[in-house]
Protein backbone atom coordinates (compact mmCIF):
# COMPACT_ATOMS: atom_id res chain seq x y z
CA UNK A 1 0.00 0.00 0.00
CA UNK A 2 1.22 3.79 -0.97
CA UNK A 3 0.43 5.38 2.47
CA UNK A 4 3.31 2.92 4.21
CA UNK A 5 5.92 2.67 1.28
CA UNK A 6 5.40 6.62 0.62
CA UNK A 7 5.71 9.25 3.15
CA UNK A 8 3.35 11.65 0.72
CA UNK A 9 1.04 9.46 0.91
CA UNK A 10 1.12 8.65 3.98
CA UNK A 11 0.85 12.62 5.45
CA UNK A 12 -2.09 13.45 3.03
CA UNK A 13 -3.88 10.02 5.10
CA UNK A 14 -2.40 11.55 8.72
CA UNK A 15 -4.09 14.57 7.27
CA UNK A 16 -7.57 13.38 5.91
CA UNK A 17 -7.67 11.54 9.06
CA UNK A 18 -7.76 14.22 11.54
CA UNK A 19 -9.76 16.18 9.64
CA UNK A 20 -12.80 13.59 9.67
CA UNK A 21 -11.97 12.65 13.05
CA UNK A 22 -12.51 16.35 13.72
CA UNK A 23 -15.34 16.68 11.85
CA UNK A 24 -17.16 13.38 13.63
CA UNK A 25 -16.40 14.69 17.12
CA UNK A 26 -17.42 17.85 16.43
CA UNK A 27 -20.84 16.11 15.19
CA UNK A 28 -21.30 13.86 17.70
CA UNK A 29 -20.42 15.92 20.79
CA UNK A 30 -21.03 19.62 20.14
CA UNK A 31 -23.63 19.46 17.14
CA UNK A 32 -24.53 22.73 17.52
CA UNK A 33 -21.47 24.67 17.03
CA UNK A 34 -20.44 26.46 13.85
CA UNK A 35 -17.27 25.86 12.12
CA UNK A 36 -14.41 27.84 14.05
CA UNK A 37 -11.37 28.46 11.38
CA UNK A 38 -9.20 29.69 14.40
CA UNK A 39 -8.99 26.11 15.52
CA UNK A 40 -8.05 24.97 11.82
CA UNK A 41 -5.25 27.34 12.13
CA UNK A 42 -4.21 26.35 15.38
CA UNK A 43 -4.16 22.80 14.21
CA UNK A 44 -1.85 23.67 11.27
CA UNK A 45 0.21 25.87 13.48
CA UNK A 46 1.14 23.40 15.74
CA UNK A 47 1.64 20.45 12.74
CA UNK A 48 3.45 22.51 10.27
CA UNK A 49 5.69 23.62 14.04
CA UNK A 50 6.51 20.51 15.04
CA UNK A 51 7.90 19.43 11.45
CA UNK A 52 9.78 23.21 11.35
CA UNK A 53 11.16 22.56 15.35
CA UNK A 54 12.05 18.89 14.89
CA UNK A 55 13.71 19.57 12.28
CA UNK A 56 16.02 22.12 13.74
CA UNK A 57 16.64 19.57 16.20
CA UNK A 58 17.87 17.01 14.47
CA UNK A 59 19.92 19.33 12.19
CA UNK A 60 21.40 20.91 15.41
CA UNK A 61 21.64 17.83 17.39
CA UNK A 62 21.96 15.06 15.08
CA UNK A 63 22.80 15.71 11.70
CA UNK A 64 25.79 19.21 12.10
CA UNK A 65 27.80 17.18 14.72
CA UNK A 66 27.62 13.72 12.90
CA UNK A 67 28.94 15.91 9.86
CA UNK A 68 31.57 16.64 11.76
CA UNK A 69 32.96 13.78 13.24
CA UNK A 70 32.44 12.01 9.62
CA UNK A 71 34.97 14.82 8.23
CA UNK A 72 36.79 14.05 11.25
CA UNK A 73 37.36 10.55 10.43
CA UNK A 74 39.53 10.08 7.43
CA UNK A 75 39.06 6.31 7.08
CA UNK A 76 35.23 6.81 7.04
CA UNK A 77 33.00 6.89 4.60
CA UNK A 78 32.16 10.83 5.17
CA UNK A 79 29.07 12.71 5.16
CA UNK A 80 28.82 12.86 0.93
CA UNK A 81 25.67 10.72 1.43
CA UNK A 82 23.84 13.01 3.63
CA UNK A 83 25.16 15.61 1.75
CA UNK A 84 23.79 14.45 -1.77
CA UNK A 85 20.49 12.61 -0.40
CA UNK A 86 19.48 13.55 3.18
CA UNK A 87 20.39 17.09 3.73
CA UNK A 88 18.17 18.88 0.60
CA UNK A 89 14.95 16.93 1.29
CA UNK A 90 15.38 17.74 5.11
CA UNK A 91 15.75 21.46 4.00
CA UNK A 92 12.82 21.78 1.89
CA UNK A 93 10.42 20.69 4.66
CA UNK A 94 12.22 22.81 7.03
CA UNK A 95 11.81 25.75 5.03
CA UNK A 96 8.65 25.29 3.97
CA UNK A 97 7.16 24.08 7.10
CA UNK A 98 9.24 27.22 9.01
CA UNK A 99 6.83 29.42 6.54
CA UNK A 100 4.16 27.41 6.85
CA UNK A 101 4.02 27.77 10.71
CA UNK A 102 4.31 32.07 10.46
CA UNK A 103 1.64 31.59 8.31
CA UNK A 104 -0.48 29.76 10.28
CA UNK A 105 0.80 31.50 13.34
CA UNK A 106 -0.61 35.21 11.84
CA UNK A 107 -3.84 33.46 10.65
CA UNK A 108 -4.62 32.27 14.27
CA UNK A 109 -3.51 35.30 16.17
CA UNK A 110 -6.57 37.14 13.84
CA UNK A 111 -7.75 40.35 15.55
CA UNK A 112 -4.57 40.09 18.12
CA UNK A 113 -1.97 40.38 15.57
CA UNK A 114 -1.27 43.95 15.47
CA UNK A 115 -1.41 44.05 19.40
CA UNK A 116 0.49 41.00 19.69
CA UNK A 117 3.19 42.18 17.72
CA UNK A 118 3.48 45.65 19.56
CA UNK A 119 3.33 43.39 22.46
CA UNK A 120 0.24 45.31 23.45
CA UNK A 121 1.66 48.95 23.83
CA UNK A 122 -1.22 50.08 21.40
CA UNK A 123 -4.08 49.01 24.46
CA UNK A 124 -4.97 50.30 27.58
CA UNK A 125 -3.80 47.61 29.43
CA UNK A 126 -1.79 45.21 28.06
CA UNK A 127 -2.79 42.05 29.59
CA UNK A 128 -0.52 38.59 30.30
CA UNK A 129 -1.36 36.56 27.25
CA UNK A 130 -0.90 39.38 24.56
CA UNK A 131 2.73 40.65 25.97
CA UNK A 132 3.62 36.59 26.24
CA UNK A 133 2.03 35.44 22.59
CA UNK A 134 3.58 38.53 21.09
CA UNK A 135 7.43 38.01 22.14
CA UNK A 136 6.67 34.30 21.00
CA UNK A 137 5.51 35.85 17.67
CA UNK A 138 8.84 38.06 17.30
CA UNK A 139 11.28 35.29 18.44
CA UNK A 140 9.23 32.91 15.70
CA UNK A 141 9.38 36.02 12.68
CA UNK A 142 13.47 36.53 13.48
CA UNK A 143 13.82 32.37 13.33
CA UNK A 144 11.80 32.24 9.61
CA UNK A 145 14.08 35.04 8.92
CA UNK A 146 17.28 33.12 9.51
CA UNK A 147 15.61 30.16 7.66
CA UNK A 148 15.18 31.72 4.70
CA UNK A 149 17.11 34.83 4.68
CA UNK A 150 20.85 33.16 6.22
CA UNK A 151 20.63 29.33 6.64
CA UNK A 152 19.04 28.38 2.93
CA UNK A 153 20.90 30.46 0.82
CA UNK A 154 23.58 29.87 2.00
CA UNK A 155 23.03 25.84 2.32
CA UNK A 156 22.71 26.26 -1.87
CA UNK A 157 26.02 27.26 -1.75
CA UNK A 158 27.17 24.13 1.14
CA UNK A 159 25.12 21.81 -0.86
CA UNK A 160 26.79 22.94 -4.49
CA UNK A 161 22.73 23.85 -5.72
CA UNK A 162 24.57 27.33 -5.70
CA UNK A 163 27.95 27.32 -7.54
CA UNK A 164 30.68 29.03 -4.88
CA UNK A 165 34.23 28.81 -4.62
CA UNK A 166 35.86 27.13 -1.83
CA UNK A 167 36.15 30.28 0.25
CA UNK A 168 32.60 31.25 -0.51
CA UNK A 169 31.60 27.95 0.83
CA UNK A 170 33.73 28.12 4.24
CA UNK A 171 31.75 31.32 4.68
CA UNK A 172 28.46 29.95 3.84
CA UNK A 173 28.87 27.42 6.45
CA UNK A 174 30.06 29.87 9.11
CA UNK A 175 26.68 31.96 8.60
CA UNK A 176 24.17 28.83 8.46
CA UNK A 177 25.59 27.79 11.21
CA UNK A 178 25.20 30.56 13.66
CA UNK A 179 21.61 31.41 12.71
CA UNK A 180 20.92 27.76 12.72
CA UNK A 181 22.65 27.60 16.42
CA UNK A 182 20.33 31.07 16.95
CA UNK A 183 17.20 29.81 16.34
CA UNK A 184 17.96 26.47 18.03
CA UNK A 185 18.62 28.58 20.79
CA UNK A 186 15.52 30.85 20.56
CA UNK A 187 13.46 28.07 19.59
CA UNK A 188 12.96 27.20 23.01
CA UNK A 189 12.41 30.72 25.05
CA UNK A 190 9.55 30.58 21.52
CA UNK A 191 8.10 27.26 22.39
CA UNK A 192 8.02 28.70 26.23
CA UNK A 193 5.76 31.88 25.26
CA UNK A 194 3.58 29.53 22.65
CA UNK A 195 2.65 27.25 25.68
CA UNK A 196 2.72 29.60 28.59
CA UNK A 197 -0.84 31.15 26.69
CA UNK A 198 -2.29 28.01 27.67
CA UNK A 199 -0.30 26.25 30.10
CA UNK A 200 1.17 28.65 32.31
CA UNK A 201 4.75 29.30 32.74
CA UNK A 202 6.98 27.06 34.18
CA UNK A 203 8.52 29.10 37.66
Amino acid sequence: MKIFTNHRYALVTGIILALVLSYVLHRCLVPDSTFNHLSLARWVHVVSGVFWIGLLYYFNAVQTPALADAAADKGGPGGAGVNKYVAPRALFWFRWAALATWLAGVWLLDARLLNAFTLGLLMEVADYQTVVIGIGAWLGTIMLFNVWGLIWPNQKKILGIKPATDEEKAKARKVALYASRTNFILSIPMLLCMAATSHGLPI
